[in-house]
C-alpha cells in the first residue's frame, strides 16, 4: 500500500496516511475538522540507476555476477574522461 501526503489548506496540518490505492481520499482535516484536508504531489520514494538490467540481478540468475560487473567495467572504461564521467546527455 502507498503512503499519501496530505495536508489542511486551513490551518496547515500535515500527515502521511497508509491507504490502498482504491480507497476515497480524506478530506477531514483531524486537528482542526475542517474539509480541507487534501492530497499533496510528492516524489517518488525510489530511483532507478544503472544502465540496464542483468541475469544476475534476481536471486537464481543465469548469469554470474562477475559477468555482470565485467560489462559495466568495460563499458566504463571506454567513456572519455570528463568531469561529468561521460554518462550524461552532453556526450
Amino acid at each position: 500500500m502507498p503512503i499519501y501526503a496530505y495536508r489542511c489548506s486551513a490551518c496547515g496540518h500535515e500527515k502521511d496516511v497508509l491507504q490502498k490505492i482504491s480507497a476515497e481520499p480524506l478530506t477531514l482535516c483531524p486537528a482542526c475538522n475542517t474539509e480541507n484536508f487534501s492530497k499533496q504531489i510528492t516524489a517518488a520514494g525510489f530511483q532507478l540507476k544503472g544502465s540496464g538490467w542483468y541475469a544476475s540481478d534476481f536471486k537464481g540468475g543465469a548469469g554470474s555476477s562477475s559477468s555482470a560487473s565485467n560489462t559495466v567495467s568495460s563499458s566504463e572504461s571506454s567513456a572519455p574522461a570528463s568531469p561529468c564521467g561521460g554518462s550524461c546527455a552532453c556526450h
